[in-house]
C-alpha cells in the first residue's frame, strides 16, 4: 500500500474508557468504543484514519485524546464537550476471554453540534454500533452517509448488536435497516443477526441485508469461520484456533484489517462488485490476522509494529 496516499477512512461511533475485569479484579484500562478502536488499528497500520466521535474535558477524556494523538489518529472531528462525563465501560472477561459489558453514559441533550467532513470517492467510511441507532444523533449520521454515498465513498457497516438491546428491536429495527441500505459491505457476527434477524443461517442473514439493498455480507463466527456471501461467491474460510487473552476489539480490527487490505490492493466502491474469489480471500485473511492479534493482548487494537512485522 502507499504509504503517502491521500484516502482517508472515517470511522463514526462512540468513544469510551473500558476498564477490563479479569477474575473480578481490574486489570486494566484503555481507551476503547468499538470505531476506535478500529480507527486505532487503521492508524498503526499505516492509514489516515479519522475519528468522528464525542468526549468531555475529563481525566477520562484526557486520556483518551492523549492516546489518540499518539497513535496518529485525527482528532480534527472529535467533539469535546465542557460539562459531562467520557463514557466508560465495565468489561467482565469470562474463561472464554469474551465480555460482558455495563455502560455508564452521561451525554447531553445537544450532540455533535459541529459540522462533519464530506468524505470523496476515494474514501472509505465505517459506521455502526448502537451508536448509529441513537436517536439524538441519528439525522445527522444519516447526512453524513447520505453525503458519504452521493460521492460514492466506500461504506461498511457492522451493527454490534448486543442482547441487551434486544427489548428495543421492534423501534430500531428499520434504523437498522437502513443502515444497510448505505451500505456496500456489512460485516456482522452470527450473535448480530441472530439477535436482529431471528437466524444462525448465514444464507437467510444474506437474504435479509440484500432485501435492504446491500449485495455483500462478511458473516463471522469467532472463532470457528467467516463466510463471505456476494452476488457471485459464497464460501467459507476457517479461523486458526488460538487462546484469546481478550476477545475485546476483535471485530473491531476485523474490520480494520478488511479496510486495510481494500485499501492495500487500491480498491474503491466501483470495484467491489466484480472482485473475485481470490481478491475476498485475501481480504477476509487480512481481517482474520488482524483480529486474532487483539486477541493476544488485554489491547483492543492491533500492536504498532503487527503490520511491519507481517511484511
Amino acid at each position: 500500500m502507499n504509504q503517502e496516499s491521500d484516502r482517508k477512512v472515517f470511522c463514526i461511533g462512540e468513544t469510551v474508557l473500558d476498564i477490563i475485569f479479569l477474575e473480578d479484579k481490574p486489570v486494566a484500562a484503555k481507551p476503547g468504543g468499538s470505531l476506535m478502536n478500529a480507527a486505532v488499528s487503521l492508524a498503526r497500520a499505516g492509514i489516515k484514519a479519522q475519528l468522528i466521535s464525542e468526549i468531555f474535558k475529563d481525566d477520562p477524556g484526557r486520556m483518551i485524546l492523549q492516546f489518540l494523538i499518539e497513535n496518529g489518529v485525527s482528532t480534527d472531528f472529535l467533539i469535546q464537550y465542557d460539562t459531562g462525563n467520557t463514557p466508560v465501560a465495565l468489561a467482565f472477561l469470562d474463561e472464554a476471554a469474551e465480555a460482558n459489558y455495563i455502560f455508564y453514559k452521561f451525554f447531553p441533550e445537544e450532540r455533535m453540534n459541529q459540522e462533519l467532513p464530506i468524505p470523496n470517492e476515494h474514501d472509505v467510511v465505517l459506521f455502526g454500533s448502537f451508536y448509529s441507532i441513537t436517536s439524538e444523533i441519528r439525522e445527522k449520521l444519516k447526512h453524513f452517509l447520505v453525503n458519504a454515498r452521493n460521492n460514492e465513498a466506500l461504506i461498511i457497516y457492522d451493527p454490534n448488536f448486543r442482547r441487551s438491546h434486544l427489548k428495543d428491536l421492534p423501534r430500531i429495527l428499520p434504523m437498522i435497516m437502513e443502515n444497510i441500505s448505505f451500505s456496500d459491505i456489512v460485516r456482522g457476527s452470527h450473535e448480530d443477526f441472530l439477535h436482529i434477524f431471528a437466524t444462525h443461517n448465514p444464507n437467510k442473514a444474506f437474504f435479509e441485508i440484500q432485501r435492504c439493498g446491500c449485495n455483500n455480507l462478511v458473516y463471522t463466527r469467532n472463532d470457528h469461520d467467516v463466510t463471505i456471501i456476494t452476488g457471485n461467491h459464497r464460501f467459507s474460510l476457517p479461523v486458526p484456533i488460538i487462546k484469546p487473552i481478550s476477545t475485546i476489539g476483535a471485530g473491531d480490527s476485523f474490520n480494520a484489517g478488511l479496510i486495510y487490505g481494500l485499501l492495500k490492493e487500491n480498491l474503491e466502491r466501483q470495484n467491489i462488485p466484480q472482485l473475485d474469489g481470490g481478491q475476498w480471500r485475501t481480504l477476509i485473511n487480512d481481517g482474520i490476522l488482524f483480529s486474532q492479534e487483539v486477541c493476544l493482548s488485554l489491547d483492543n487494537y492491533i500492536s504498532k509494529n503487527f503490520v511491519q512485522l507481517r511484511k
